[in-house]
């Protein structure tokens, strides 16, 4: 039999309508909102930072190969996109699928407004899949396969600007030389709450942009490079950038939207500082409770040793006492964040402003795996600091705890 548990069970027990009980209440109220605080901060944060990467990944991929320039206009240097560079492409290690693209500037006009916009070039590679999340009207454009489409789909901004709707004929002037107009089709309304995509990108054929530039069949204004794994971007850069022309240059998303990247990686870091705060207030609370719980059985300290009890002994009664309340604490802490995290997941009850978050709603990412990390942390942190009040144990004296009153 395990004495020290054996006691610190029955302890347990009888103290029901003490003030140890109360004391007890609080105790696994620390930890239970301390353990659902980290869970939900970190499912929240995960699925803010997913979001937000998978409106850049889906309109920029992951990685961009286009032609060495110094220019910052939007109309790239052409390259041609042959077969042999595609097919290397997808052949490089990590490497899912790549689709051309190609920019123009134009000016998209109705008989109020005009507004400045730039048609990206898509080809049928490109994943209608992952990209319906942004649609919130009408449908992708369909690309012809030969020829050129003239259905387009804008932004949520563009159209409520310029009051447009799906089905809508409108005008866009392409300055060239010589000017070309075109008029186009909105099919579709999409919205990402990215500023960068909202305010100006729409939607188009590539081969819209080839007739305009006067381009041959495989001519685009660059590639994007998708990739199995996300996390291994850098690695992926190197290994594009080896196999591909020395007059063609790779970056990566997240340099070329380093603002938005350099952000969440500072929401990382505000979130280590909050779990380190949490963590360090639920370890407080416990070392408290736990001296509270040692003070209240000073007497039964004071028999224990009487009777012969070690000091090692009475320190794992109190041990098991204090990780008892932690147990308790964590499937409280548990049951409480993975419910509201699935709740909002669900319905979506709590909502956010778009112009300032670039989503709707509280976003959540259940990662189980970050869960468990988080579970074993948190014990492992409030489990070494119930060794820090357990000391007073042994400077208790038989005689003067006995007496103690």
């Amino acid at each position: 039999m395990n004495l020290p548990y054996f006691i610190s069970k029955r302890i347990t027990k009888n103290d029901t309508g003490s003030f140890s009980t109360v004391i007890n209440r609080i105790g696994v109220v620390s930890v239970a909102v301390a353990l659902a605080a980290l869970i939900g901060s970190f499912m929240i944060l995960k699925g803010f930072e997913n979001t937000i990467k998978q409106k850049i990944y889906s309109f920029s991929g992951h990685l961009v190969v286009s032609k060495y320039t110094l220019s910052t206009s939007y109309e790239q240097s052409s390259i041609i996109a042959s077969d042999f560079l595609m097919e290397s492409l997808l052949s490089l290690p990590g490497v899912d699928y790549a689709q051309t693209y190609a920019f123009k500037a134009g000016l998209l006009k109705t008989e109020e407004e005009v507004q400045g916009v730039i048609l990206k070039g898509l080809d049928q590679n490109f994943d209608t899949t992952s990209f319906d999340k942004h649609m919130i009207a009408g449908s992708f454009p369909q690309f012809p396969k030969e020829g050129y489409g003239t259905e387009v789909a804008v932004s949520a901004r563009i159209a409520n600007y310029l009051q447009l709707g799906v089905g809508d004929d409108v005008l866009v002037l392409f300055y060239q030389t010589p000017p070309r107009f075109r008029k186009l089709t909105i099919t579709g309304i999409y919205e990402t709450g990215l500023e960068d995509f909202d305010n100006k990108v729409i939607l188009g054929d590539i081969n819209l942009v080839r007739r305009l530039n006067d381009w041959g069949d495989h001519t685009v204004g660059g590639i994007e490079v998708f990739l199995d794994d996300p996390d291994k971007m850098d690695e992926a850069e190197t290994v594009v950038f080896e196999n591909t022309d020395t007059d063609l240059y790779v970056d990566k998303v997240s340099d070329k939207y380093m603002q938005i990247f350099d952000w969440l990686r500072l929401l990382d870091r505000n979130v280590i500082i909050f779990f380190s705060l949490i963590l360090g207030v639920a370890s407080f609370n416990m070392v408290s409770i736990l001296l509270i719980l040692i003070m209240e059985r000073t007497q039964m300290v004071g028999v224990l040793k009487s009777l012969g009890a070690s000091n090692g002994l009475i320190r794992r009664i109190f041990f098991f006492n204090g990780f008892h309340l932690i147990l308790r604490g964590l499937f409280w802490g548990n049951l409480i964040s993975l419910g509201f995290c699935w709740v909002q997941m669900q319905f979506e009850l709590i909502p956010l402003d778009p112009e300032n978050y670039y989503m709707n709603h509280v976003p959540i990412l259940f990662d189980f795996g970050a869960v468990l990390w988080i579970n074993a942390f948190v014990i492992l942190i409030t489990a070494v600091t119930l060794f820090i009040p357990l000391g007073v144990i042994s400077r208790i004296k038989p005689i003067k705890a006995i007496r103690f009153d």
